[in-house]
């Protein structure tokens, strides 16, 4: 027989491998500023970044496989809802609590399934910048609704370091002190990872170095923004590596 406390442990142990498996992702940070919204975080190989409709964009850590699937339900959504009823119906509240939030909680829950590994940001951006919204999209389906900025990392208190050190400012930024901030937050993502890591360590030798320096030699920044008075069709643009500095 199958008893609460089973289902219990086993809900315990998936989230213990899912967690594990998150540990090494490389952080996310979106943040409004003047003109629009900015996603930046690090890649390897595989791009990270996506438009998902005219005026929402989505990023994630994570394994591969999960990331796009969650993708591509995001624009089958998007794109229906639009066409069936109007662009304007489209909202991030309806994206990610109503169609993608139930799916990922059924699946965590299920014991004869894999568990999604993911945890992602939404942006969706408004008329100024009080009005952009951020919703972060756990692997078990619970999601937090954000303003201003939101983070995603592979462990709670990498996202604690990086949202005490946004929290520091309190201004409207441009695009360019946007992405300051988003990379002195990865920053400090990575530095509370590189502490843990080397809690058990006696070699402390390398504890100076830049751990956003470190993982730049593996990795390149990846960042968009939706632009709010734009005059192209598409909101969305990909950064160019000279913009990024």
């Amino acid at each position: 027989m199958y008893s609460p406390y089973d289902f219990n442990q086993s809900i315990a142990h998936r989230a213990e491998y899912v967690e594990e498996r998150l540990k090494s992702g490389m952080p996310v940070v979106a943040i409004a500023y003047d003109e629009g919204v900015l996603l930046l975080t690090l890649k390897k190989t595989q791009r990270k970044v996506f438009e998902i409709y005219d005026q929402l964009m989505y990023c994630a850590l994570g394994n591969q496989a999960d990331v796009e699937a969650v993708r591509l339900a995001s624009i089958d959504f998007c794109h229906a809802e639009g066409f069936s009823r109007s662009p304007d119906d489209v909202s991030i509240q309806r994206l990610v609590g109503f169609t993608l939030s139930p799916p990922l909680k059924r699946a965590f829950g299920d014991p004869m399934t894999s568990p999604n590994v993911l945890r992602a940001i939404f942006a969706e951006i408004g008329k100024k910048p009080e009005t952009d919204q951020f919703f972060v999209l756990n692997y078990d389906g619970e999601f937090s609704t954000h303003g201003g900025f939101a983070v995603a990392g592979g462990t709670d208190g990498a996202e604690d370091a990086m949202t005490e050190l946004l929290k520091g400012f309190s201004s409207t930024p441009d695009l360019s002190n946007a992405i300051a901030r988003a990379k002195d937050a990865i920053r400090a993502g990575l530095s509370y990872r590189k502490g843990s890591d080397d809690e058990d360590d006696d070699d402390r030798s390398n504890d100076s170095a830049d751990p956003l320096a470190e993982a730049l030699e593996k990795a390149n920044f990846e960042a968009a923004i939706l632009e709010r008075n734009t005059p192209r069709e598409s909101k969305f643009r990909l950064l160019k590596a000279e913009e990024l500095g």
